[in-house]
């Protein structure tokens, strides 16, 4: 615990620090702007190693299609929204409108070039994330999603909103499904933080021109099988967060 504080406290005050000595960089090229985005996100890395002791490790990445690409991320964790981006070349963020009017971190969401969603907007929402999400990959960048929406604890039944199907149908492009776990490491709504490996893999991509319903299936099941190993994984190790054991005694007992 006095770990997890300790960290707490350095990111928080490490990101105000990035917002506030970065801020020239709003006035000029997106390229530099995004240059200290993945700067601060593998500053945060190493400092969650540091004091924490919790690494990332990446599978897959030959996996990945070069160019514009739809990438579909399980999100299980604050720390997905940070720690993908120096995965991808030149990676457009999904994310909730209402951000995006936060002084300094909405500003910089938009000099990023991120897609905003309004989703009490209902369709039209839907609509105007196609077309950011058409402009953003017309440009040669990837399209990251979290398609659940928010972030889901792991071993939550799974939750897929139609617009991931609405993005592969609208962009025609190749989807990379991506599976993690971390989630075990960094939980939702709580401040401990726990030593180990969240690792990152980087599924087979699903080819553009499926049918919604037959999309849907296949990203779920690629995505939610790769999540349940990588669980499985983690609470077979030598320091297993509390999570994947209480997950793997479950199913079990099941």
């Amino acid at each position: 615990m006095l770990r997890s504080i300790v960290f707490a406290a350095v990111f928080y005050l490490n990101t105000a620090a990035f917002l506030l000595l970065a801020s020239p960089l709003l006035l000029g090229p997106r390229s530099w702007a995004m240059a200290a985005l993945r700067l601060h996100a593998r500053v945060s890395l190493w400092w969650l190693e540091v004091i924490v002791g919790t690494r990332m490790e990446v599978r897959g990445l030959e996996r990945l299609p070069p160019g514009p690409v739809l990438i579909a991320a399980k999100h299980q964790s604050a720390w997905d929204t940070f720690a993908l981006v120096p995965l991808f070349r030149d990676p457009a963020l999904v994310m909730k409108a209402e951000l995006m009017r936060i002084p300094l971190y909405g500003w910089f969401s938009r000099k990023f070039g991120m897609i905003p969603i309004r989703r009490e907007a209902g369709p039209s929402a839907l609509r105007e994330m196609l077309r950011e999400a058409r402009a953003r990959a017309a440009a040669g960048r990837e399209i990251l999603v979290f398609p659940e929406g928010t972030r889901r604890t792991p071993g939550a039944p799974p939750d897929y909103k139609p617009g991931l199907s609405l993005l592969y149908e609208g962009l025609g492009l190749p989807c990379v499904p991506l599976a993690l776990n971390s989630g075990l490491f960094w939980p939702r709504r709580r401040i401990e933080r726990y030593p180990g490996t969240i690792v990152v893999e980087i599924l087979e991509p699903i080819a553009p021109g499926l049918g919604r319903s037959e999309f849907k299936s296949a990203v779920v099941e690629r995505i939610e099988t790769a999540c349940a190993r990588l669980v499985a994984e983690a609470a077979a190790g030598p320091a297993a967060p509390p999570g994947a054991r209480q997950l793997t005694d479950t199913k079990q007992e099941r």
